[in-house]
């Protein structure tokens, strides 16, 4: 009984010796390992065998990481005062580096990211906001990646998701709006006109050299204004329009006694 109990320690410090010793690590996944302190290098993926007590191992995820940045409160270059968030893609490409070089490398990237908001936000106007995002997710994404080079971080991608201005600047932009389309309507039913009267001018030119077109048109007049039998008409004939009919060229002449 006595032999029992003092193999029953033993067992168990033998169990927990093999159980740190052994680490499985998935597709993802790479382990850094310190022994007594110092890095030796990046074990996995797979079974990884380490040296108990002497040996550790922290595991860091390959794989891209999506990172909200919350909205952050900026000014931007023509001193407009807006709230603005992103979202952001990262991965680590060297896990060693991101052990051992940082603390804590998802904090730093995030506050990495939120400084670098502000600051990049602060060199554009609103206009070029509003207008030129794919140059402002740009510029985000080479800043960011350059720093987080020397922490092993690859960052991939950088998008704008909001942009909220306050009401003021939505009313008065709202109301530049509203007279930019009105101006582009009185710019285009100007237009129609000048194009309207620009074509009737060489229709006239065109009937004026033309007598047998001009009684054409006259006679198409008329023809739909008789197709309304509601109202009657008078209308004058012009001795124009019949003389050729009269066999004459010379107008007759009535003598009054």
């Amino acid at each position: 009984m006595e032999s029992i109990t003092f193999f029953i320690p033993v067992i168990l410090i033998v169990g927990f010796l093999l159980a740190s010793m052994v680490r499985v690590l998935s597709e993802w996944e790479r382990g850094v390992v310190l022994r007594l302190g110092r890095s030796i290098g990046l074990r996995g993926p797979g079974l990884i065998l380490l040296i108990p007590i002497i040996e550790r191992l922290i595991k860091v995820d390959t794989r891209t990481v999506t990172m909200d940045v919350q909205p952050q409160d900026v000014i931007t270059k023509d001193n407009v005062s807006m709230k603005v968030d992103a979202v952001l893609y990262f991965r680590v490409v060297e896990p060693e580096s991101a052990i051992t070089k940082v603390a804590d490398y998802y904090f730093a990237t995030l506050q990495l990211a939120q400084t670098t908001l502000r600051s990049v936000m602060g060199r554009f106007t609103l206009d070029e906001i509003l207008e030129n995002r794919d140059k402002i997710n740009h510029a985000l994404q080479e800043i960011l990646d350059k720093t987080t080079e020397a922490w092993g971080i690859k960052v991939t991608l950088v998008e704008l998701k909001n942009v909220d201005l306050p009401r003021e600047m939505q009313r008065a932009m709202a109301a530049e709006a509203e007279g930019e389309r009105e101006r582009r309507a009185k710019i285009i039913a100007a237009e129609g006109e000048l194009q309207r009267a620009q074509k009737l001018s060489e229709a006239s030119q065109t009937l004026a050299s033309s007598p047998s077109g001009l009684q054409l048109a006259y006679l198409q007049t008329l023809h739909e204004i008789a197709g309304d039998k509601s109202n009657t008409i008078i209308f004058p004939l012009p001795m124009d329009l019949i003389r050729p009919f009269l066999g004459s060229d010379k107008p007759s002449t009535i003598d009054v006694k």
